[in-house]
């Protein structure tokens, strides 16, 4: 991932709804070496802000309803909440949650693609988002997987402007050609149950060793680890709770 700090248009912050926090703190602060951050909570009360260095990583939160998914949340920084909620409906899309206030810390809004994969968009204001990207522990790529690649590819450079570097099997997501993020075509191999979802890859020293530690602490592989492109490793994970993420080695791109 070329981004190095928070960019409009682009992922600025992910975080968990989840089942059990506690266990959820338990495992990803074991497997990444998140600290929590308590002096600094955009939102209400459960929500726990990690840290990866010192920095805002990410956040674990309950469910806020019980039909939501266990699952890991993309957000994307945006200049106008409002104005980029228009352009979602304008698009095809639907807005889940209209733009609200959290505070001073921004203004947010929950919006799913017309295939129905859901993204957070955030207009900053006192709280940007990940303080670091591409470092260990930290947030370092997204990818949409989708059983309608074509619509999606019509429909994000509307809603965000992106461009969109072109691959048979993996297109890539930019802004202004610096790419963040992929595109998964979702084929037999996905259940049918399984919505289409962003999800998000954190950057990691090692992808074997973090992989066998997931596993330790009761995690599961979706996806080995397999090198791609640019002598970057990435392996596919769940965690105890059942929240698919991925991994791959830091300070490599492509």
């Amino acid at each position: 991932m070329k981004q190095t700090s928070v960019t409009t248009n682009a992922p600025c912050w992910t975080e968990l709804g989840t089942s059990d926090p506690p266990a959820a703190l338990a495992f990803y602060t074991e497997l990444f070496g998140w600290q929590v951050d308590d002096t600094a909570r955009p939102g209400d009360g459960d929500y726990t802000q990690m840290l990866a260095g010192g920095v805002p990583a990410a956040a674990i939160t309950p469910r806020y309803a019980p039909q939501q998914p266990i699952a890991w949340t993309v957000c994307i920084a945006v200049a106008d909440a409002d104005a980029t909620a228009v352009r979602v409906k304008e698009s095809g899309g639907r807005i889940l949650k209209d733009p609200t206030d959290v505070s001073d810390f921004g203004r947010f809004s929950v919006a799913a693609d017309p295939s129905g994969a859901v993204l957070i968009l955030w207009q900053p204001r006192a709280f940007q988002g990940a303080g670091v990207f591409n470092e260990p522990g930290s947030l370092g790529w997204v990818e949409l997987l989708t059983r309608d690649p074509s619509g999606a590819l019509a429909y994000y450079p509307k809603v965000f402007g992106w461009s969109v570097a072109p691959s048979e099997y993996y297109p890539q997501w930019g802004v202004e050609g610096q790419d963040f993020g992929g595109m998964l075509t979702m084929d037999d191999r996905f259940p049918p149950q399984v919505p289409p979802h962003w999800m998000p890859y954190f950057a990691v020293v090692d992808v074997d060793n973090t992989v066998s530690r997931a596993v330790a602490l009761g995690g599961d592989v979706l996806m080995p680890v397999s090198g791609v492109p640019g002598r970057r490793r990435i392996a596919v994970l769940r965690d105890p709770q059942g929240a698919a993420f991925g991994v791959y080695t830091a300070g490599v791109e492509g």
